[in-house]
């Protein structure tokens, strides 16, 4: 197997001595001071820490949304520092899926125009039968016709799901993906991402404030003031 190859598998994040300043009217405020972390292709991780931590950040500045402004960031491989915008772009529509806590849907398209989005954006011709197959995966298929404004909160975070899973992406990226369901809509939908997950052998990074969810996935890292705090070791799997 070739090295490179056997590089991106092993470290499907690379973050080493990651920084983020942002400019204020008091002068710089540091959000992330020296971050230092690496995600194995297919594990889940589970970021949690106070409002503030900064772990909004560090999933923008995963999914090439933010800049870093120091240290380095490699995704899949890739170093973001030899990546332009428009490159950053093509690796988030090919390779990362990111499910919100809002779930930013396109309140003028159907739930399977809303899928088939970032497939057309890749140039799929199968764009709208891919779309109607993952509706189908999170049990949407008599609702595809249907607007935004016409589903209940957690019909729209499955549409927001697949549509995040759609183009089969290598890294899932949730925010808070259950801030805004109740509790019990809020734990089908984490149902739902990790089947899916484990379906597709993606890997996981998830922010959250709700520790049992935390637990369920192979590795916690606690954020306090920008830095990481305490980090587990990866969950133990049984053997079977």
């Amino acid at each position: 197997m070739d090295h490179t190859l056997k590089q991106r598998r092993a470290s499907a994040i690379k973050l080493e001595d990651l920084q983020v300043t942002l400019p204020s009217r008091a002068g710089p405020v540091a959000i992330l001071r020296g971050i230092d972390l690496s995600v194995g292709a297919g594990d889940a991780i589970a970021v949690v820490g106070p409002s503030g931590s900064g772990k909004s950040t560090l999933l923008m500045v995963v999914a090439g949304l933010e800049r870093a402004t120091g240290g380095r960031v490699a995704v899949q491989g890739i170093d973001f520092a030899t990546v332009d915008e428009d490159g950053l772009a093509r690796l988030r529509a090919a390779n990362i899926g990111i499910v919100f806590q809002s779930f930013h849907l396109v309140p003028t398209m159907t739930a399977i125009e809303n899928v088939a989005l970032p497939l057309e954006f890749l140039d799929r011709d199968d764009a709208f039968g891919e779309a109607r197959a993952v509706l189908a995966e999170v049990g949407l298929s008599h609702r595809e016709s249907h607007f935004p404004g016409q589903l209940s909160g957690g019909e729209q975070q499955r549409v927001a799901i697949a549509r995040a899973l759609a183009p089969r992406p290598s890294l899932i990226l949730a925010d808070e993906p259950t801030g805004n369901l109740d509790l019990v809509t809020g734990a089908q939908m984490m149902d739902l991402l990790f089947t899916l997950k484990e379906r597709t052998g993606a890997t996981l990074l998830l922010i959250t404030h709700d520790r049992s969810l935390a637990k369920r996935c192979d590795r916690i890292v606690n954020l306090a003031d920008g830095r990481i705090v305490g980090a587990g070791a990866k969950r133990k799997v049984a053997a079977s």
